[in-house]
């Protein structure tokens, strides 16, 4: 099968097309044809070595998000088989091999069967980043009708889904973003109110659209300053769910305002080999969601195959990108 492979941490261009045998399936493990897959921060972050740590060792295949048919189910297998469409985040870290090949092994825990209204490329922009929206929104915060959800970054790949699944909860939702395009989108993904944060600041737009009180939910996919700007924009006794806090910060607003706050890291599953199975049931909902119209990924336009992998992870690294990167798998099957 054909692999794009790292051997060394570094740059975008460090990608290398390689033949390399097909994965032999295993007890409890699918054997999926790969069609397409999407760039995560957390695939970048490996990449260059940020985050080292977490990878596999090298040379590796990277990336978790994939969107596939089945090709082989091994022993222990029931719920799917041979031709089934499915999707899941997978692999790409410590132990688990990743998505940018023509066939991937994963284990059958991790995935579900695809939504039936999505095409592959557009599926493969859902898994990491609906089950983070799905953990930190409906698990851990428990958004319900009638609450006043905050989501910052409306059009990040995880920010996109925030909004929409907020919505579908029946919060009314507000959205942040740094641009008049990315405000419109919000709006269209289901924002009642987006917001341009480089224009008002959190007291300013706390005291317009809540009277003071602040959002009952914060959900912040930025981090950094950002989680400061998260606690002052909640309510008292709200909830601040987060999904990057690999910082030092002061946690007397906290205290102050007797918040809660919610740490995602969706990769623990993977990492750890726990929960896994609660993966397969976020993303069964999910794609029941989905093909009832109430929530769509944002991919953004521009098309990558495999062989562009050096150019999809710049564009993801560059900030220009508007929901999710995806490349399809365009080699022979």
């Amino acid at each position: 099968m054909l692999a794009q492979v790292i051997e060394r941490f570094g740059s975008p261009d460090v990608f290398t097309s390689v033949d390399l045998p097909e994965p032999e399936v295993t007890p409890g493990h699918v054997l999926i044809r790969v069609a397409a897959t999407s760039v995560n921060p957390v695939d970048t972050k490996i990449r260059s070595g940020v985050l080292a740590a977490i990878a596999p060792a090298l040379p590796v295949i990277l990336h978790g998000d994939v969107a596939g048919t089945i090709e082989a189910v091994g022993p222990g297998v029931s719920r799917f088989a041979a031709g089934d469409e499915v999707y899941g985040c997978a692999g790409g870290v410590t132990g688990l091999g990743g998505a940018l090949a023509d066939l991937m092994l994963a284990d059958a825990r991790l995935i579900a069967h695809k939504p039936v209204t999505l095409s592959m490329r557009e599926a493969a922009a859902l898994p990491l980043v609906g089950i983070t929206a799905w953990d930190g929104l409906v698990d851990r915060a428990r958004v319900r009708p009638g609450q006043t959800v905050l989501v910052h970054a409306a059009t990040g790949g995880v920010g996109q889904i925030g909004i929409q699944l907020a919505k579908w909860a029946g919060a009314t939702v507000y959205a942040t973003g740094s641009s008049e395009e990315k405000l419109r989108i919000a709006r269209e993904l289901g924002a009642g109110v987006a917001i341009n944060y480089r224009e008002r600041d959190v007291a300013t737009y706390v005291a317009s659209h809540t009277g003071g009180r602040g959002f009952d939910v914060v959900f912040d996919t930025v981090g950094g300053d950002n989680l400061a700007k998260s606690f002052e924009a909640a309510a008292l006794n709200g909830t601040v769910v987060a999904t990057s806090t690999r910082q030092s910060a002061d946690l007397s607003p906290l205290h102050a305002k007797g918040l809660s706050l919610h740490v995602v890291f969706m990769l623990i599953p993977m990492l750890h080999g726990i929960g896994r199975t609660r993966h397969g049931e976020i993303l069964t909902e999910l794609a029941r969601i989905v093909d009832g119209g109430a929530i769509h990924p944002l991919v953004d336009p521009r098309r990558f195959s495999f062989g562009d992998i050096a150019a999809a992870h710049a564009h993801l690294e560059s900030g220009q990108a508007i929901g999710k990167v995806v490349l399809t798998n365009d080699s022979p099957s």
